[in-house]
């Protein structure tokens, strides 16, 4: 029941030419950062999942979902590189779904002094359960889908993907702890205390 609230929370966001802006802003920097991914082959690094968990925050879940799957369909029209494969869109929009679900939560009128570090933490979270879930699991079953890996490279390509992950997994957390309190403060400073911690 509290998933559904959050949902049409989220949904009636969509009604606020201001969200609609600045989500589609933070897709434009989603854009932006996804241009400069270093492709390893059996893996990709860079930081474009930090717009997205911005929207997820600040938008919810609903938001984040379409958020996701049009900076695939855009990332793919920017820059094809080769067929395009639509279970990679619904991974992008599983991802925008974890960021919305975990760490949206309403702006207005908050009391509680701790409630940047609590928001924080939830994206950190989310973070957590995008790697292991979208990241190794999605992802690597995808590859294997398409044909990008064959029986014989699974295992090292999960091995190489985990410890890719594990690598950089403290970057992501030092860069959600310097930004996500920023982008809310810089929200908040901007349009004012709309929304309220749950």
């Amino acid at each position: 029941m509290k998933i559904f609230g959050s949902f049409k929370e989220s949904a009636a966001e969509l009604r606020n030419l201001r969200n609609v802006i600045v989500t589609g802003l933070l897709i434009a920097v989603s854009m932006t950062v996804e241009a400069f991914t270093i492709n390893l082959g059996f893996a990709k690094i860079n930081f474009a999942f930090l717009a997205i968990a911005a929207i997820g925050m600040l938008y919810g879940p609903a938001v984040a979902l379409f958020a996701g799957g049009i900076c695939d369909v855009l990332g793919y029209l920017v820059a094809p590189d080769g067929a395009f494969f639509p279970l990679y869109t619904l991974i992008g929009m599983a991802q925008g779904l974890i960021y919305g679900l975990i760490a949206y939560r309403k702006l207005t009128e908050r009391t509680d002094s701790k409630y940047f570090f609590k928001v924080t933490l939830r994206v950190c979270i989310a973070r957590l359960i995008d790697v292991l879930l979208i990241n190794l699991v999605c992802n690597t079953a995808a590859n294997f889908h398409y044909g990008f890996l064959s029986d014989r490279t699974v295992g090292a390509a999960i091995a190489a993907r985990v410890l890719k992950n594990v690598a950089e997994l403290p970057f992501d957390l030092v860069l959600i702890t310097l930004l996500m309190p920023a982008v809310l403060a810089a929200y908040e400073q901007t349009f004012g205390k709309r929304r309220t911690a749950a």
